[in-house]
């Protein structure tokens, strides 16, 4: 079993646990925000990790974010390296408001898992690669 080491910016955030149902786990804002509509934030997660050797945290927003309070996350998707270990290298949630918010201290406002980085490849260039075409860009249809 890996271990993460956690370091907590204060003892009022609600310590991280491995949901019941899935392989994420929730992250809290550490703090109180209030944004308005169009303003950009930083906000603060209250946690630094040391990750396991060979392994990356990737930070989402939680499914019920946008519905719940009106952010949306401007890269999409946080990749947290195993470098960024140290006892200030605390996580934030780059926060775009699209509607007035608040958001209190312990909500859940994102998810993070951790992955083992992408084995040593190499890339090959073809003319050709034999391979069946599945029909182009969402090819599989909507139902």
């Amino acid at each position: 079993m890996e271990k993460i080491r956690i370091k907590y910016t204060n003892q009022i955030l609600e310590r991280i646990k491995k949901i019941s149902i899935g392989d994420w786990s929730d992250l809290r804002a550490a703090e109180t925000v209030e944004m308005k509509a169009g303003e950009f934030r930083l906000i603060p997660l209250g946690v630094a990790m040391e990750l396991p050797k060979g392994y990356e945290a990737h930070v989402v927003p939680r499914s019920s974010t946008f519905k719940h309070f009106g952010i949306i996350q401007t890269n999409g998707m946080g990749i947290i390296d195993e470098s960024y270990c140290g006892d200030s290298d605390f996580w934030f949630f780059p926060a775009y408001a699209l509607r007035d918010t608040k958001i209190d201290i312990n909500d859940r406002i994102c998810q993070f898992r951790i992955i083992k980085h992408q084995p040593e490849i190499m890339f090959e260039e073809v003319g050709i690669l034999g391979n069946d075409d599945r029909g182009g860009h969402g090819s599989t249809g909507t139902k």
